[in-house]
């Protein structure tokens, strides 16, 4: 079972859209109480880091899943929600963040290293390369393109950590895991056959299911 985190600041409807279509038992709560009960968690997020962090740390959310992370109970962070798993953000002046993964969250420049200008925020459909194929969120999956929709781009501290990549004028971390730990930065919900099949994947993961 799959507890969807509520917190205000998520697009519930489309990622539980997403797991109904792929027969995935799930709820929808802020209750850490309800949320204990789940086998594994999304923490989604759309808008602002620091309102964010804001909100997990008033609303208890925050301890909750520090607990529930150190407990080894798998956790999909998505867009915002994956950037929240690391250790800062600049937004809106620097921000700390859930600190499970190390690396920071800048802004796209808008200029390239050659000098070419480029529009913020990234949206749209990238290329999705695979950093590491094998890892069971993306085993047994092709590379594709998937949805994106961010100004602020990951600069992970611990270069394993990232196991896929997109580019946008510069390297974006697209999928990041260690140990418990996931994060996608596009939408896999919108994200056609290679979004809904690393859904998949996290799903068979937190249900204990092998990878095929």
């Amino acid at each position: 079972m799959i507890g969807i985190i509520d917190y205000g600041m998520g697009n519930l409807h489309s990622v539980s859209k997403a797991l109904e279509r792929l027969d995935q038992p799930y709820f929808v709560t802020d209750s850490t109480v309800e949320l204990e009960k789940a086998d594994g968690l999304i923490l989604p997020g759309v808008g602002s880091y620091r309102d964010a962090m804001n909100i997990l740390s008033g609303t208890g959310l925050r301890s909750f899943l520090q607990n529930s992370v150190e407990l080894g109970k798998p956790l999909l962070g998505i867009c915002l929600g994956m950037q929240l798993l690391f250790t800062e953000s600049e937004e809106n002046g620097p921000t700390k963040g859930l600190n499970f993964l190390q690396g920071r969250c800048d802004r796209f420049s808008g200029v390239s290293a050659s000098g070419v200008r480029y529009k913020v925020p990234h949206m749209g459909w990238n290329h999705l390369s695979f950093r590491q194929p094998n890892h069971s969120l993306l085993h047994g999956l092709k590379e594709n393109y998937v949805y994106f929709v961010h100004s602020y781009v990951v600069q992970a501290g611990e270069p394993e950590d990232v196991l896929a990549a997109s580019d946008y004028f510069a390297d974006v971390p697209a999928v990041v895991g260690r140990g418990n730990v996931f994060g996608v930065q596009f939408h896999p919900e919108k994200s056609g056959t290679l979004g809904m099949a690393i859904l998949r994947n996290y799903c068979a993961l937190v249900e204990g299911e092998v990878v095929r």
